[in-house]
Parts: C-alpha cells; structure tokens; sequence
C-alpha cells in the first residue's frame, strides 16, 4: 500500500518578494516531494501566502489599497515566481481565508474549553501617533546590554542579547519617529508549559534532526513560557470570537494555513471533511512533513505542536530545518549586488533549474547554512550538467540517428555495466528520503564519469568508420543512451523540465522502479542540447542589478577593427586523443580531427579537466596561430578557454551539430 504523506513548506510573508532564500527552503522541498512521487508514493504538497500581521496592514495603507486585495496581488506574484522554478504544489492558498478562520476558531474554542488559554494584563509600546500598539520590531533604540544604536524591540543584531521594548535606552517608534508610551492591554495567553511532557516525548518520537534536537533541549532547560497569542486593532487579522478589538496573532493562525490550505483542497462537503480528517485526525496513520527555516523551529517544533495535542489533533511526524542562504559567503546584500530576488534570476537569461541543481548539489539532512558561490555555481553546471550528464546523450545520439534511423539496438553491448547503474536505484533513493541531496548528486555525477569514460574507450567515432563492426556500433549508442536515460531518471526530481526534454527525446517515460530494464529496439527523436554553459558576464549582470560596477577589464578593452578581428580564423575541432605530458604539471597534449590533417595542441588545462573526459568533445580552434615551438613538442594553434588559474578553466564548446573544420563565425 501506498504512503500517503502530506508535505508543507513554510509560508512566504505577504509584504515580501520572494527571493532565493525562500528558493532554497522550496526547492529542496520540491525536490523530496517529487521523489516521493517518483517511487510510488501518495504525496500532497500545499503551501500559503502568510497574509496577516502589521507589516500587510501598513503596506497596503501605504500603498492605497485595502490589505485583503494586497495579500492577494502578492499571492499571485509568488505563485508565478515559485511555477517559474518548477515549484508544484497541489495547492497554493493563503491565510486569508474562509477555511483557516474556521480552523483558527474550532482550535481556539478547543483550547479555551481545556483550560489552555489564560487572561493577562501586560503592558505595551504604545504609538500616540500612530494610534496603535506596536509590534516588538515596530521600535528601535539602543540595546541596554552594549549600547548599540538602532536595534529591534525584542533582540540586539550586535550583541545578541534579547530584551522587552520597555528595556530599550531611547526607545521609538519606527512609524512616527516619536518616543512610545507605556499602555496596559488585555491579552490571552496560551499556556504553552503544560506541555514540557508531552512535548518531550513527541520529540523523541518525531522525525527531526539532531541539530533541532539538541536546540529544543536548550529551550526545555530554560523553560517554556506562555505565548501570547492575540493583538489589538488596528490589526490585518481574524477578530477573536467574543473579544471585540482583539485579533489572533498571525503565528496562531500562521501554521493553520496548513491545514486550511489542504482543507481547500480535500474539496466541499461530507466526503472533503472526511480526507481532511483521515490526515488531521488525533489517530491518523498518515505522515505529515513541516519543512522550515531554522529561524522559525520554535515556532513549528514547540508551539505548534503544542497547540494540537491541546486541540486534540494529529501532531507532525517530522520538522525537517534547514539553515540559512548566503551569498560568496555572506548574508544576501543588496549594496553587494547580492540580494537576488526570483525575478532578477530569471531576468538575467540564467536556466532557473541550474539553480535548483545548485541547491540539490550543496544541501543536507542538517542545520548549516548553504553559500551560494556564484563562480563555483558557473562552474558547476558547466561542468556537471554540460559537460557531464547531457555530455553521454549528445555523443552517441547522432550515432543512432545517422546510422540506425533513430532506432536503438536490440542488445547492450555490456549488460552488467548497466546492471551497476541500475542497482544504485535504491542508495539513491534512501539519499532523497533523507535529504542527502549533495551526496546524491555526487553519486549520480560519479555514474556520469563512468558512463563518459566507458563512451571514450569505446570510441564510437572510430567504430563508425569500420562497416565491419556496425552492431558493436550500435550496442554501443544503445548502452550510451541508456545510461544517460538511468541518469536522468535519478536525477528527475532536481531536474523536472529537463527530464521531460530527455522523455521526450527517448520516447519514453521516466520511470523509477523500470530503471532495471533498458531501452531497446525503440525509436528515438532527434537529440536537442537539454542545457547550455553558463556564461560569466550572465553572473555578473546578475550581482549588477542591485550594484553599480566600475567598467570591467572587457569594457575597458580598447576596440579593434572588423577587418583585423576577421583575420583570427577559429574552427570547430574535435579531441580525438589527450594526454598528460611528463614534466609539466599544467599541460595537456591534444590530438585534434580539424577536418583535414588534423594537428596537434597543447592546452594548460591540466589542472582542470582529466585526459579520458575529453575524448570526443569539440572544442574551438585557432587555427591560423602561428606553430610555436616547446620543449615537449610543436603546438599547432589554440583552443579557446575561459577562467583564472589552473582549475578555474571551461573550455569553449560549439552546439550539437557542429563538425571538425567548420568555420566559427
């Protein structure tokens, strides 16, 4: 039978774009919702758009319109940007709505009936000018602790230390600017201690990572407070039944949206509420999965639990938290060009599954943060999906269409090599389940080596040469193709659009459980490169949207002449033979077919690519430099390259279609 297991990401706030920090905590949460598709799974994924709160209310006055139709227009932006990235959810809602009032209120009445909710007095910031009550983070002054200026409310960015408003040393408001006022206010609390015992025990039994454990240990041993759960008006909220001016706070009905989210999407009626119970219920069997940021696991590994045990709902069987985004090794700035909204990715030409790539390529089970490095993202899809992965298609591909019709063949010519391939279906998989991303990347990577090393000792190109052995031809493309075909079925849940390219180029559905039998005798479609290079100047135009630059070394380069840059004659060439050369570290000799006599070149990229992966790829070549003479040998030309240093280096490639002595132009 089937699992049935209902997945959440954390809800994107209303007042925000959504940038890839927010990426980061969807993707990986698109990535393990589409394995558990992929391996037979009843999987739902919902999410909503965090409407209430202060900052919607102040947003929207300030831009003239109502919060309600706010929320909406940024609920509908983060819908386009989240589809841009290949995020599927089955439903994407909002807290603003009927189904989460509904549930907000049936736990509230619960809890109230239990004995969970207590009545306080306590004492607020108040702003006369404003007229309104302030949230911790609407004040800033001096921290008491270290004298810092301009801190929040509630904690000092400086020192760390966490205070009440009232402790700040020159308090004021952020939205008149004026000192706030001390006012007396009625709240309700919810008793959030009661729950130590219960709490403890759901933590040893729930799926959660030891980083999380060891954080709410922390916070058992200071103690669990009571947590204030409504607000005064004004506020963008649900009215508390019963308590006029009084509004739940945006974390009571925050993680509701859940629920309400999946509620909306079980459907009307009797049948509806039943799905939603067979999930919400106290004795419900399924699986229910929070994925979260590490700077909300409080909320969802404490409160929220505690909320439904005292409501007597299901609690989750697992939180699973990520640490935060940081960009070249530092938080996302947008002095530094760094802060990177979804738009701006997109608008820079740049393949957003390149960054989902990325994201799989870096993340674990675990709390630590992910740096985002922009050279080493470059790198890395060129190197992984372009020169790797796609690499094994496009090489054997014009092999079947020219010489076989598109037909594969009948036979592997090494079934046990694919038996290999496909026995890494299930450590695959247990690296999916438990978020293992980066090593499930190496590992399929580490296949792609493989399968492009097989391919060069091969030689197909030469194969095709001999009449003779056609059939050891066509075993050949027909074991490439199927490799590429295991690969990309592994890596479909990072990867969804390009899979789909790579379905429809086989013919065929990518399947989990039928990675064990290969493809033969069918018919394929003419290959179309899946993916292309990325370039430097795309990165740059990135950080430059949010930074003024100084003119780079490119821009500053003096212009020369058509007719002088004509006189460079490039070619496309292919490396038929590369080796190391003895006695220097950063040489490679290259033997390359030009389409005529062929010649040889010798390229320091050494340390960046290894001999054996560069068999059969095409390259671009200089071909009327002038022979220069070495100690090792006479080079016959250039081929072109990229980067700084030994290892930063990409060699330029022409797309599919290109043959040795064609002019580049």
């Amino acid at each position: 039978m089937a699992r049935k297991i209902l997945v959440t990401a954390a809800l994107p706030y209303a007042s925000g774009q959504i940038h890839l920090g927010n990426l980061l905590e969807q993707v990986q949460t698109d990535i393990w919702v589409r394995y558990q598709r992929l391996s037979g799974a009843d999987c739902a994924f919902v999410c909503a758009t965090d409407a209430h709160g202060t900052p919607t209310m102040l947003k929207a006055r300030e831009e003239g319109t109502s919060p309600e139709e706010y929320a909406e227009s940024c609920r509908a932006a983060h819908v386009r940007d989240f589809e841009s990235f290949g995020i599927r959810f089955d439903n994407y809602y909002t807290t603003h709505s009927p189904e989460n009032r509904a549930l907000v209120e049936r736990i509230y009445s619960r809890l109230l009936e239990r004995g969970f909710i207590r009545t306080r007095t306590i004492q607020q910031a108040y702003d006369e000018e404003a007229g309104m009550f302030l949230p911790d983070r609407y004040v800033r002054g001096e921290c008491p602790s270290c004298g810092a200026d301009d801190q929040y409310g509630d904690s000092c960015a400086a020192c760390g230390a966490t205070y009440a408003p009232s402790e700040l040393v020159n308090p004021r408001s952020i939205l008149s600017g004026r000192p706030p006022v001390t006012r007396e206010s009625e709240h309700k609390f919810f008793t959030l201690g009661e729950f130590e015992s219960q709490l403890k025990t759901w933590m040893q039994a729930s799926n959660l990572d030891r980083g999380a454990r060891n954080k709410l240990a922390e916070w058992f041993k200071e103690g669990l407070k009571d947590w204030d759960i409504t607000r005064d008006e004004p506020y963008f909220g649900f009215e508390v039944p019963g308590e006029k001016g009084k509004y739940f706070y945006v974390w009571l009905d925050a993680p509701v949206g859940y629920m309400a989210s999946f509620r909306n999407l079980c459907g009307e009626g009797e049948e509806g509420e039943r799905r939603f119970e067979r999930y919400f219920g106290a004795d419900s069997d399924t699986e229910l999965y929070h994925f979260i940021g590490k700077d909300i696991l409080y909320f969802h590994a404490l409160f929220w639990p505690a909320v439904l045990l005292g409501a007597g709902m299901r609690t989750p069987t697992g939180v699973f938290v990520h640490g935060f985004l940081t960009v070249d090794g530092q938080k996302m700035s947008k002095s530094r060009g760094t802060f990177i909204t979804a738009t701006d990715f997109l608008a820079a030409g740049l393949d957003p599954e390149y960054l989902r790539y990325y994201y799989a390529a870096k993340l674990g089970p675990g709390l630590d943060d992910i740096d985002l490095q922009l050279e080493d993202f470059a790198a890395r899809i060129n190197s992984d999906l372009v020169g790797k992965l796609v690499n094994i298609a496009s090489r054997c591909a014009s092999f079947v269409q020219r010489g076989f019709g598109g037909e594969l063949g009948p036979t592997l010519h090494d079934p046990a090599l694919y038996e290999e391939f496909a026995a890494e279906r299930e450590r695959i998989g247990e690296l999916y389940e438990s978020r293992s991303y980066g090593k499930a990347m190496r590992s399929i990577m580490a296949l792609a080596d493989r399968a492009n090393v097989w391919i060069n000792e091969r030689k197909p190109w030469e194969l095709a040469k001999d009449g003779d052995r056609r059939n050891e031809l066509h075993a050949v493309v027909t074991q490439g193709i199927n490799l590429f075909r295991v690969l990309m079925t592994y890596v479909a849940p990072v990867l969804p659009r390009m899979s789909a390219s790579a379905e429809e180029f086989l013919g065929a559905k990518l399947v989990w459980r039928d990675v064990d039998q290969p493809l033969l005798g069918a018919k394929i479609r003419k290959f179309k490169p899946l993916a292309s290079r990325v370039a430097p100047k795309t990165l740059k135009s990135l950080v430059d949207v949010n930074r003024k630059q100084p003119a780079s070394d490119a821009e500053r380069a003096e212009p020369v002449e058509i007719d002088e840059f004509l006189r460079t004659d490039l070619r496309v060439a292919r490396i038929t033979r590369a080796e190391r050369v003895p006695g220097a570290d950063r040489l490679l000799r290259l033997t390359l077919d030009d389409g005529g006599k062929g010649r040889t070149v010798f390229a320091g990229i050494a340390g960046a690519y290894a001999p054996a992966i560069l068999v059969g790829r095409k390259v671009v070549l200089v071909a009327n430099l002038k022979p220069r003479k070495m100690r090792f040998g006479v080079s016959e030309g250039m081929v072109l390259a990229a980067g700084e240093g030994d290892k930063r280096v990409f060699l330029l490639s022409p797309d599919e279609g290109a043959e040795p002595g064609m002019r580049v132009r």
